[in-house]
């Protein structure tokens, strides 16, 4: 258990930051101003921030995910395995119900995460040094917004991030059950490792698609009030003033840079997960060879999660 959780916490800190600018870049389409847009594409964003911002800028809130991974790859291992045990049999559908129940429960610590990191990558923006920073890191981040808004403040978002969350893990270990078993990833298959790669990249992709207008709102409730003005009142008037002004397609606001940040991201966590336990359980006994994979059991090295970093 202890080895899996070191195993997580090493491949998802990997994924963060191979994902991170792309998260950044996200964020800023999903929020930006629709009457005064600064960026036309997911291109021409990363291109902007780095012109106006250096490459720096795509960086911007990293601490908060680094911050809270540890937490949240508790959570999830304890709970998914936890789930899986209570629910007796290794199925789909029992995967999708251990995982949606570790989504609900990581929320706790994902929510105020998510937050810093949403206002940490809004600050600043198109400046290369920002001459008012109402930030100093992620966390001076939360402790003001907690000394002015309480605690209601530090979870700001934290209903459709539930409402993303629980199914977009759910769908995450449902999809990378039956990639695994379909695509037959046996410990002696010499393609056992792309295979597990190409698995927990699609099952990132499918789980961001089939949450993604929820993660749209979440943004725009997180990103609310940065500049001193609260324009949305709840979820359901956040949703009627976004449909209003831009239609349907704001709801795909972003989503480019997710779909390209979902499978590298996740077929790293897979890489760094698979080498480490398999370095860690048989390194002693049978060095890691090219030629030879070692016969460790599949289950052990499959990655219980891949937290908000999906």
């Amino acid at each position: 258990m202890a080895l899996d959780f070191a195993a997580g916490c090493l491949g998802g800190a990997a994924g963060v930051l191979v994902g991170h600018p792309f998260d950044t870049v996200k964020v800023r389409l999903q929020v930006q101003n629709v009457d005064k847009p600064l960026y036309r594409g997911t291109y021409h964003c990363f291109q902007s921030i780095i012109r106006q911002e250096s490459a720096l800028g795509l960086y911007k809130g990293l601490g908060s995910p680094l911050m809270g991974l540890t937490f949240i790859n508790a959570i999830v291992f304890g709970v998914q395995g936890n789930a899986m045990r209570k629910l007796g049999r290794d199925t789909p559908l029992n995967q999708f119900l251990a995982g949606a129940s570790a989504g609900a429960i990581q929320c706790v610590i994902c929510c105020p995460m998510e937050l810093a990191k949403t206002r940490m990558q809004m600050q600043g923006t198109g400046e290369k040094k920002s001459t008012r920073k109402l930030y100093k890191n992620s966390l001076d981040c939360l402790v003001r917004i907690y000394r002015k808004e309480g605690l209601r403040g530090i979870n700001r978002g934290m209903v459709t991030t539930l409402l993303r969350e629980t199914p977009g893990f759910g769908v995450y270990f449902l999809t990378y059950d039956v990639l695994t078993r379909h695509l037959g990833c046996e410990p002696e298959d010499s393609y056992m490792i792309p295979k597990l790669l190409f698995a927990g990249g699609m099952s990132g992709i499918a789980s961001w698609i089939s949450t993604y207008p929820v993660d749209v709102i979440k943004s725009r409730l997180q990103a609310d009030g940065v500049g001193g003005v609260n324009k949305y009142s709840g979820i359901i008037d956040c949703v009627r003033q976004s449909l209003q002004k831009e239609g349907w397609r704001v709801f795909t606001r972003g989503l480019t840079s997710t779909l390209l940040r979902a499978f590298p991201v996740n077929a790293t966590t897979f890489a760094t997960v698979t080498l480490f336990l398999m370095y860690m359980r048989e390194g002693e006994e049978c060095p890691i060879q090219a030629s030879e994979p070692p016969s460790v059991p599949l289950q052990s090295l499959q990655p219980q999660s891949q937290p908000s970093s999906m």
